[in-house]
């Protein structure tokens, strides 16, 4: 069983999984760091040479790659990855159990504001109220999405240990 871990930006997609894999002895996979080591290329200069519709297109290329190439792993996938294309029907299918790591706004939006030079979709945004008022938007356009998940976990305020523990008796 593959485990592929949704949420959005900042929610812990990647902390979680590498801290996960090591406590259940799986492989971790990062999709956007497998995407920039497959394309020779950063996230924000794809976006930035080839645009949102190219990057989405092969996003979904390496997430089928990765799923169907692989057994045992930990997938944690890029914010949008759930919401384009056909993905959540490869997200969910029998080989994969998702679970959506979930949070809310204004948390998402203190962490994302420290580190929004990262991320190409919030990079222009120059203020923690300016934050807010995005992650709240965009968090509610995808969230129907993320909530199609196998499972959800409430990150709140709780730290790694205790969200790989929820994740670990929500599947075995």
């Amino acid at each position: 069983m593959n485990i592929v871990l949704i949420g959005y930006m900042g929610s812990g997609k990647s902390l979680v999984g590498s801290h996960l894999a090591k406590k259940i002895d799986y492989k971790f996979i990062d999709l956007d760091q497998y995407i920039e080591k497959n394309e020779g290329s950063s996230i924000s200069k794809i976006f930035e040479d080839s645009g949102d519709i190219y990057f989405r297109k092969i996003e979904t290329k390496y997430l089928i790659k990765c799923l169907s190439e692989n057994n045992n792993i930990i997938l944690s996938l890029g914010g949008g990855t759930p919401c384009y294309n056909d993905n959540l029907t490869h997200i969910n299918s029998t080989n994969n159990s998702s679970i959506y790591l979930k949070n809310n706004n204004v948390e998402l939006s203190k962490r994302l504001y420290k580190s929004n030079s990262n991320r190409p979709l919030i990079s222009a945004i120059k203020s923690e109220k300016k934050m807010i008022e995005f992650v709240s938007k965009h968090l509610f356009e995808r969230e129907v999405y993320y909530n199609k998940a196998n499972v959800t976990i409430n990150c709140f305020k709780k730290n790694i240990d205790a969200v790989c523990d929820l994740i670990i008796s929500n599947l075995y």
